[in-house]
């Protein structure tokens, strides 16, 4: 997965919109104001900060070189992604999922339950 697939991925989301508060070389990816994720290039290659459950996050750190400790965010809870093609497109999508059902799940009740309403279940929380 490539800078461009990963941005077409996260924007497919439901109700996800990118979002540029940390200036134009940054792309941040929300739902209902709540972060799920960043993208940016670094030499030409991409990046992306994903939420991730702590447990989860350090498996990953352990089996892909290309995951490591969230730059600039919290790093028990965040990981940062080199799209660099050594992590397999199904499992980069299955991090992409996780990191968006964890901010769905973390909404506010009225934020949740109006997409609940706008969205089947199996859309919102995909892992």
């Amino acid at each position: 997965m490539d800078y461009v697939q990963a941005k077409e991925y996260c924007l497919n989301k439901p109700a996800a919109r990118e979002d540029h508060p940390f200036g134009p070389e940054v792309t941040v990816f929300k739902v209902k104001e709540k972060m799920f994720g960043t993208l940016s290039e670094n030499e030409g290659v991409g990046q992306m900060n994903l939420k991730c459950d702590p447990q989860q996050a350090l498996m990953l750190r352990d089996i892909f070189e290309s995951v490591m400790p969230g730059y600039h965010m919290n790093k028990k809870h965040w990981n940062t992604v080199i799209l660099d093609g050594s992590i397999p497109i199904g499992e980069l999508q299955r991090m992409i999922d996780h990191s968006y059902t964890l901010v769905v799940k973390g909404l506010k009740k009225t934020e949740r339950q109006a997409l609940e309403l706008r969205f089947p279940a199996k859309e919102l929380y995909l892992d």
